[in-house]
Formats: C-alpha cells, structure tokens, sequence
C-alpha cells in the first residue's frame, strides 16, 4: 500500500542500496557466530572470512549513499548499530574462547565505552546539543582498527609464520587506549551541557 501523502511516506525507511548492505551486515553477526563454533578445522579461518566481509560493507554502504545520494537519517541511525553489534558479538566469540584477563578487559572497555558514549549522544540530542559529541575521525580510525583486530583474533592462526591473533590482540589493545581517549573527549565536549540548567 502506497503512502496517503508525502508527509506519511516520511515515517517509512526509504530501503535502498546502501541500506540493504547495512542490513546485511546485520544479519551477517549470526553467522559469524554460528561458523566460529563450527567443529572443523577451518571454523576460524571461515569466521574471519565472514566477518571481513560484513565490515567491508561498512565502507561500501558509506561510499554508495554518497555517490548515490541515498543518505537517509535511518540508514544514518542503522550504521553504527551494526558496527556495534559485530564488535560486541566478536569480543564475547574470542573472550568465551580465551578468557584471559587482558581480552576481558579490552572488551570491558571497548563496549563500554560504546554504552556511555551512547547514553551520553542520546542525552545531548535531548537538549538540543547533538553536534557536540558527533563521531569524530578518531572514533572511525579507532572502528577501523578494531575490525582489523578482531579479524585477526577470529583467525586465530599463524599465517606464513606471522603470529596473526598476537597482531590482533597487540592492536585491540591500541584500539581499547584510543577507546578511552575518544572517550574523554566527548565527555569534556559534551561537560557545559552536563553540567548545565538544561
């Protein structure tokens, strides 16, 4: 059923290019999962596999909306959920399969950080201060390395004698500090209206 007017068409998502590969990115976490504890040698490598390809989209569904002018506030809304969601299911993935203090403190820190940062936007979007805590370039450099970093972790095999998981390990370690950094910097953004009459 088509809309009754346009003012109705704005409470539909426009689906499109890029957000369909967005949603692919969401529906590929279950299968990352699901491939990870398959009981087979190339469980790790296939999981690794997947989930690069899922974080891929992420820099091809950013580039379509552009070239194609198909940003939307939806699809604007549906990308960083995704990021977040494949970031979380892959540290719960490697810390249920190597539960070492530093690996649990990384994604302590990491998800974390993405709660608070995240109940911190929603409450300056409430008082009409959003752009103070918008993502930075940091924040994208940070993303970047931990899907490189968690890649790596979900290979978790030597490749043509590079220790692949310690790489990874060494810069989600890297990521976890920028984490906090990032952190700290939207929280001194975001303080006046914190601590303000709003």
């Amino acid at each position: 059923m088509q809309p009754d007017s346009p003012t109705d068409a704005r409470h539909y998502p426009q689906f499109n290019v890029a957000t369909a590969l967005t949603w692919l990115r969401i529906a590929a976490i279950p299968a990352v999962a699901v491939i990870f504890y398959w009981p087979s040698a190339w469980a790790k490598p296939l999981s690794c596999l997947a989930f690069t390809v899922a974080g891929l989209t992420d820099l091809l569904d950013g580039y379509l909306a552009r070239r194609m002018g198909q940003t939307s506030r939806f699809g604007a809304f549906l990308d960083p959920v995704a990021d977040k969601l494949m970031v979380a299911v892959a540290l719960i993935l490697i810390l249920q399969a190597d539960p070492r203090v530093v690996i649990a403190l990384v994604a302590a820190i990491i998800i974390g950080r993405e709660i608070a940062v995240s109940a911190l936007r929603e409450w300056m979007a409430e008082i009409g201060a959003r752009s103070r805590v918008a993502v930075s370039g940091i924040g994208k450099a940070k993303t970047t390395m931990q899907m490189i970093g968690l890649g790596a972790m979900l290979y978790a095999q030597d490749l043509y004698g590079l220790p692949v998981y310690d790489i990874g390990l060494a810069l989600l370690i890297v990521a976890a500090g920028i984490t906090l950094w990032s952190m700290v910097g939207y929280i001194k953004a975001a303080w006046p209206g914190l601590t303000g009459d709003h």
